[in-house]
């Protein structure tokens, strides 16, 4: 039997757009033949799954698991909203929820390489999409979860001290308002510095003195920060107190949080459905 190598394997994945483990059986199969193993795959179904792949999956669900001092919050994905309410997909998220939750694995290949990728590749056959793992996080500690109720939002927040319904109150402000650091003191020199030559950008075009363009970055930038940190934020539930005062009342500090929204950053193709149906009849799709 032919040695069958790491690049073999990944040589057939990037040809075939299938998983790990199928394309290392295929290979095995056909003794390390890679054109024979292609043969092999396009008379079985695995190379349906392949067809699918290509297809953006930005639709989906967040599922979250909170217990025993260990939280953890996936996004999956599919194609339509459809999918992402078939008790078939329902049940691959919670798996996948699970198995993070289980191992704590945030690496989205390390998770899928053991087992998943199989489960995702069989679900994808049965109902017609595009599936995908997009990403991770697990939090272990005094950890709050929400998740909104059509399952496309959901947030974890790891805290000291507080309540959990401090914990949750914050998770929902976090969903509603999408805060991008805890506090100005986490945003990178670089972030800053992109928004600060953008500002100055637009502040020389009034043509003022560069002392005064100065001061008017400054107060851009101050303005920039406090929009896009939590603890700077008016709490959405009561606007007259800030999200800092109310942690600061409670004795508690917000340590991290991540918050996952389905198909956020992800860019959708437009289809033409009558050319995606003259595909479907002529076969190709």
């Amino acid at each position: 039997m032919a040695d069958i190598t790491a690049a073999m394997v990944k040589d057939l994945r990037e040809r075939t757009g299938l998983g790990m483990m199928d394309c290392k059986k295929a290979l095995v199969e056909a003794s390390g033949d890679a054109e024979l193993a292609i043969e092999n795959l396009r008379k079985s179904s695995g190379m349906k799954a392949a067809k699918k792949a290509g297809r953006t999956a930005a639709d989906g669900l967040i599922g979250h698991k909170v217990e025993g001092g260990v939280a953890a919050m996936v996004e999956v994905n599919c194609e339509t909203d459809f999918a992402g309410r078939e008790p078939n997909f329902l049940g691959f998220v919670e798996t996948v929820t699970n198995a993070v939750f289980d191992s704590k694995q945030t690496d989205i290949e390390a998770l899928m390489a053991t087992g998943i990728e199989a489960t995702r590749e069989a679900l994808v056959q049965k109902i017609g999409e595009n599936v995908s793992v997009r990403r991770a996080a697990v939090y272990e500690g005094m950890v709050a979860s929400y998740v909104h109720t059509n399952g496309k939002i959901g947030v974890l927040v790891k805290l000291e001290g507080g309540s959990e319904e401090l914990g949750r109150d914050i998770a929902m402000h976090i969903a509603a308002v999408n805060p991008q650091v805890v506090s100005g003191e986490d945003v990178s020199a670089d972030a800053i510095a992109k928004e600060k030559e953008i500002y100055v950008a637009q502040a020389a075009e009034s043509g003022k003195p560069p002392e005064i363009i100065e001061k008017m970055v400054e107060g851009r930038i101050r303005k920039y920060l406090s929009e896009i940190s939590l603890v700077e934020q008016a709490f959405v539930k009561d606007p007259d107190i800030k999200i800092g005062a109310l942690l600061k009342k409670a004795d508690a500090k917000v340590v991290e949080f991540a918050r996952f929204e389905v198909g956020e950053g992800i860019e959708v193709e437009e289809v033409d459905f009558a050319e995606e149906v003259k595909k479907q009849i002529s076969g190709d799709a």
